[in-house]
């Protein structure tokens, strides 16, 4: 069945947006992860950029140490998300020491590549790997070297799910925002046999698929019942919002209760 990884950015983003504070008065991102882990979720998402708004580099040094053998979230997994050509930047107080450089410090469960440009307010495109994909297949066999599953951000497109796979990534991520927003619409259809077939042939080519971008209770079963084989979401900004009146935990059950439905 699908599983479900949790973004803890816009948690953070929380965090970063008042200095002073302790405790309870700014949102803990171990402990949100330990909160999601314990309602059932596989792990938590970070994406730290060179910005520093929302994740940080500290953020997923710090759910690594948490996720370690022995730790109290050992077996859980963790997802870092970034763009592996951003290198090391200074942004105010805050060093970026360089999206590769925190993925070698962490080693994390799964490294998802993305194409965000530097200052992009969000991920909106996947990867044009005819142009990327010399420099990323290095990166690729890094990654896969130290122990990471290497996703790939991609949008709904057969050829980039067969590109990624010729570049040894172990997973493509389909990218759903304009999945999401035709759906809103009341016109999905179309995109959901895109991403059908881009399911397929991710299969066909021998990668597993996630997916993710505005994914939330309503859409995400209709995506699920419509591609096939889909391993992992991540849902960040919906299911925050949704702990804001559920608590995070209830968030995270009703979601897994929405997958759970979709695959009856």
């Amino acid at each position: 069945m699908t599983r479900l990884s949790v973004n803890l950015n816009k948690a953070a983003l929380m965090r970063n947006a008042r200095t002073g504070t302790t405790g309870d008065g700014r949102p803990d991102v171990g402990r949100l992860a330990r909160v999601a882990v314990e309602a059932g979720a596989v792990g938590a998402t970070l994406h730290p950029r060179p910005d520093g708004r929302h994740a940080l580099a500290s953020d997923v040094e710090g759910l690594t140490a948490l996720m370690a053998d022995g730790a109290p979230l050992s077996g859980a997994e963790l997802n870092v998300e970034g763009n592996p050509f951003e290198g090391p930047a200074r942004h105010g107080a805050y060093d970026f020491p360089g999206f590769m450089e925190i993925l070698r410090a962490a080693r994390p469960t799964q490294a998802t590549l993305v194409p965000d440009a530097a200052g992009q307010r969000t991920s909106d495109h996947g990867w044009d790997l005819a142009r990327d994909g010399a420099r990323l297949g290095p990166l690729v066999d890094e990654l896969r070297g130290l122990g990471c599953r290497v996703s790939l951000f991609v949008d709904p497109d057969p050829a980039a799910c067969r590109a990624a796979a010729a570049l040894g990534a172990d997973r493509v991520e389909l990218y759903t925002g304009p999945y999401a927003w035709a759906h809103a619409a009341g016109d999905a259809a179309a995109l959901l046999d895109r991403h059908r077939a881009a399911a397929e042939a991710a299969a066909e080519a021998g990668l597993t698929v996630n997916a993710g971008h505005d994914l939330d209770l309503e859409n995400l079963g209709p995506y699920l019942r419509a591609v096939p084989g889909v391993a992992e979401v991540s849902i960040g900004q919906a299911l925050l919002a949704d702990a804001l009146r559920m608590g995070l935990g209830g968030a995270v059950r009703a979601h897994l209760d929405v997958i759970a439905e979709a695959a009856a």
